[in-house]
């Protein structure tokens, strides 16, 4: 397929827009955090500014491809758990909507969960369905990722779009099996109008995954080794990394990595991660550029705004984000020159059309 342009639902500071651009396909983004827009207007990718649920698929007549990373804090095992208490409510919700049963009387119930931000991972369905009832312009490709906790959701969103005449596939991916220099877990969807239902497949890993103790050299001699930190960053010597985090329910056990492995997940708080020489001298920790590799974006990416760290923690790695988006075109995968394309990026003016902050929106956080 030939995609003209991609609407990328809760889409941050820009990770699969970035790939999607270095792919040659227009993007538009809808994002409420200001700070996010504020990035993403600095690297010149076309931004609509406001709450997901005041938008829908007549404001974008011409995106024929829906991404979408909704808010996790209530899926993962860092929120407050009201995802996971509410997961049963959320698959009823997506049978009702597949039902077509009044949209007044799903938001009316929606408004009553536990939190708010649970019921956002229910959007892009609202989206898709809207695209097929109201306008008769179905969405040829269809790409969501989230945490682990949301493949369940996803799952669903499955059973519900193969009826619609979309062949889907679904399944955690592992970003280190795609070139990125961090380990991370992602749940992923891909769907694409096929009447084969077997057409779409995630995309195949590209390299080892990482295992703690195991040399990178170690495993499928079909797949490349693992990338590291190192890799990736411009540091003279060898560090190690000290995790915020605890380990195994310890808050004293701090985890630790080494410069020649990949990076632990890289999270909004990764500016109080501590970066050691081998001999414990405490070294400069992270600027916002090497985090920003870490998650495979290009050297002089714009950030900017407020809370710039928990806008690259929250942000789809773009590599991985090219990996996905040439399945679900049933492209062939990013060649090494396309990927290494990834390594810099042209800041420009945000466009024109670039609508600023909706009024009237509750502002919340969401990831």
């Amino acid at each position: 397929m030939h995609p003209v342009q991609i609407v990328d639902l809760f889409a941050g500071p820009g990770g699969l827009d970035v790939a999607a651009e270095k792919l040659g396909v227009a993007t538009s983004g809808v994002e409420w955090d200001p700070s996010a827009c504020t990035t993403r207007r600095a690297a010149g990718l076309t931004t609509y500014e406001g709450d997901v649920r005041r938008f829908g698929p007549a404001d974008f007549p011409d995106a024929d491809v829906l991404a979408g990373g909704p808010p996790c804090q209530t899926f993962t095992v860092a929120g407050n758990g009201a995802g996971r208490r509410a997961l049963d409510d959320v698959l009823t919700f997506v049978e009702r909507m597949v039902a077509r049963e009044d949209r007044e009387a799903i938001a009316r119930d929606l408004s009553k969960m536990e939190d708010m931000r649970t019921g956002l991972v229910l959007e892009p369905l609202r989206w898709v369905l809207e695209a097929i009832d109201d306008h008769d312009r179905p969405y040829n490709a269809i790409v969501l990722e989230q945490v682990p906790a949301v493949l369940p959701v996803w799952e669903a969103y499955a059973e519900a779009l193969r009826p619609e005449g979309y062949a889907v596939d679904y399944g955690l991916l592992h970003t280190e099996a795609y070139g990125v220099p961090q380990t991370r877990k992602r749940a992923v969807l891909i769907a694409r109008k096929e009447k084969d239902r077997e057409s779409v497949k995630l995309p195949s890993p590209t390299h080892r995954t990482y295992r703690k103790g195991v040399s990178r050299d170690s495993g499928d001699t079909d797949l490349l080794p693992w990338r590291a930190m190192d890799d990736v960053l411009d540091r003279k010597s060898p560090f190690l990394v000290i995790s915020n985090y605890g380990t195994g329910g310890d808050p004293k056990a701090r985890g630790r990595r080494h410069s020649s492995e990949p990076s632990a997940t890289v999270t909004g708080k990764i500016s109080r991660n501590r970066v050691v020489s081998p001999d414990g001298a405490e070294l400069e920790r992270f600027s916002f550029s090497e985090a920003g590799r870490l998650q495979t974006f290009p050297t002089d990416y714009p950030w900017s705004g407020r809370d710039v760290g928990q806008q690259i923690g929250n942000a789809v790695p773009p590599r991985l984000a090219m990996h996905v988006l040439s399945a679900a075109f049933d492209w062939a995968p990013p060649s090494e020159s396309m990927l290494k394309t990834l390594e810099t990026w042209k800041s420009e003016e945000a466009p024109a059309g670039d609508i600023g902050e909706e009024t009237g929106t509750t502002v919340l956080e969401y990831v």
